[in-house]
């Protein structure tokens, strides 16, 4: 099963192409259908696949974590994303992949991985109303296959915050101060937990804001935001202090909006910050190899408002005068 994550390298030259690669897998047969649904996580995230070794069951477990597993020292939580999906199945699990998010690794129960498929970001489009509500409001992201079936992205960001709880907690927040000024951020996400918690650690700061929840839709406004300003006598910078952006969006991802955005003279005086749980040193060199500012991981509020403040600050609008 390692043969699924070599060539590591070569994925990295996506960043900047618009392509992703998924790991396509299955949850199990529903016996109510008899259909077996197609779901998809992006390979960035995946540091490992391997038969289910023995989970230890512990009382008290938050809903959908199956236990723990030891692996090479470290003890890691056993997610079965069945039961968060409200899949029933005939058969149990077979396969645990090993994720990391935002420096934590974790394993999700899956019935089977099928391939690592690679697409464009174009071909990845957010579901349609009705789907976007299946699976618990889970599917963030939906692309079809050549053979016509349908691939669920899932929100694994909302999975790991509905086990762990660590994103509401409002303690979070605390020791955030606010800016010294008005400013405004612009940012662009597409999975919901994120952009709560975006907001909530910018109106903490007092800080105004602007989202949109793909790259596609993020450049299409800012771009009307570049011609309002325009015509005004204006640039970008007058109206928007930093642009947020997350990596892995449908239709367009965060380099290439970052890309875009360093292209027009309009925008590119806006520093761009990427905003991701792709915790790999990589993607944050990749990020500023298309033009990316800085780089804060996800759901850590303190850590995104520290890095933020020095482009919101009044010393920094003096030194740029």
């Amino acid at each position: 099963m390692a043969n699924f994550l070599n060539s590591v390298d070569e994925r990295t030259q996506l960043a900047g192409t618009n392509k992703l690669e998924i790991l396509l897998f299955s949850l199990g047969k529903d016996p109510k259908t008899g259909r077996e649904e197609a779901f998809g996580i992006n390979v960035f995230k995946v540091r490992e696949v391997m038969r289910v070794p023995e989970i230890v069951h512990a009382p008290d477990m938050p809903p959908g974590v199956e236990g723990m597993v030891s692996l090479r020292g470290h003890t890691l939580p056993v997610i079965d994303l069945a039961r968060f999906c409200d899949i029933e199945r005939e058969e149990e699990p077979q396969i645990l992949v090993i994720t990391e998010y935002n420096r934590t690794q974790q394993g999700f129960l899956v019935h089977s991985v099928d391939q690592i498929l690679r697409i464009n970001w174009d071909e990845v489009k957010a579901p349609p109303g009705m789907m976007a509500h299946r699976h618990g409001g889970l599917v963030t992201a939906v692309t079809e296959l050549q053979d016509n079936r349908l691939v669920m992205i899932l929100d694994v960001e909302k999975v790991l915050d509905e086990t762990t709880g660590r994103t509401s907690d409002p303690m979070i927040y605390e020791d955030i101060e606010k800016v010294s000024r008005p400013a405004t951020v612009f940012y662009a996400d597409d999975s919901s937990v994120a952009r709560k918690q975006i907001e909530r650690t910018l109106d903490t700061m007092g800080v105004r804001h602007m989202g949109a929840t793909n790259g596609k839709e993020a450049w299409e406004k800012l771009q009307q935001l570049a011609d309002e300003a325009e015509s005004s006598g204006q640039s970008l910078a007058d109206r928007v202090d930093v642009i947020l952006t997350d990596i892995e969006m449908p239709e367009m991802d965060g380099y290439v909006l970052t890309k875009q955005i360093n292209a027009d003279s309009r925008m590119k005086s806006v520093p761009v910050i990427m905003h991701s749980s792709l915790s790999s040193t990589t993607n944050e060199d990749r990020g500023k190899a298309v033009g990316a500012t800085d780089y804060v991981p996800k759901f850590q509020p303190k850590e995104l408002a520290d890095t933020l403040t020095p482009y919101l600050s009044e010393e920094r609008v003096a030194g740029t005068g």
